[in-house]
């Protein structure tokens, strides 16, 4: 799958790489009880897996990993990606037959150092990775998954315009080695224009 660079007004998202290790240890060090609830690389044996592991899933086309990068600076602040990049297998009579770019795709793995969250920096890369979503890939639906016990994600997902679906249990491993049950939302690409303005509003405030 073709590196896309993201860039907007606080952060810019770069496909990561072995270069942003450092900047993403610094990222993750400090209060480990921020990442209850998320799978964040600690130390540097555990960046480098997870570079490693995201290169791969990029190469089998399933997801695009980026690191996060305040633009004031060039610090490396965290992480996110996309990924379950679908492609679907449409009937040769349909209009999306043929089609080159993904369908669906979730967005996850998203962790912020202690020092950049509840900045604009969360609220402006969902901005940008649902832009390219619909307006460039043209994607049908973006999910969003988290932890049912993460009231402040799911919070957060709310304010951006996420739709709930409900609870799937046992739906994945969680970042304390126990069967999770998550929480699911949706947006939909006809939903889209009214999560850009919600996105945009709050952007303008910050």
């Amino acid at each position: 799958m073709q590196s896309i660079t993201l860039q907007g007004r606080h952060i810019r998202l770069e496909p990561i790489a072995f270069s942003h290790a450092d900047g993403l240890i610094a990222a993750s060090a400090g209060d480990a009880a921020l990442y209850q609830w998320s799978a964040v690389p600690i130390g540097r044996e555990a960046v480098l897996r997870y570079i490693e592991t995201a290169h791969a899933l990029r190469a089998a086309d399933t997801a695009l990993t980026f690191a996060t990068v305040r633009q004031l600076d060039d610090r490396v602040i965290g992480s996110t990606r996309f990924f379950d990049i679908e492609s679907w297998d449409w009937p040769r009579s349909h209009p999306r037959h043929g089609r080159t770019l993904p369908d669906v795709c979730e967005i996850g793995y998203t962790w912020l150092g202690h020092d950049s969250i509840r900045t604009a920096a969360n609220t402006e890369a969902k901005f940008l990775m649902l832009a390219h979503a619909f307006e460039v890939w043209g994607l049908l639906r973006v999910c969003l998954h988290t932890d049912l016990r993460n009231i402040r994600s799911q919070k957060a997902i709310e304010r951006i315009g996420g739709r709930r679906e409900g609870i799937l249990r046992v739906h994945r491993m969680a970042a304390d080695f126990t069967p999770r049950d998550s929480v699911r939302y949706s947006i939909l690409l006809s939903e889209w224009p009214g999560v850009k303005e919600r996105l945009t509003r709050l952007l303008h405030r910050t």
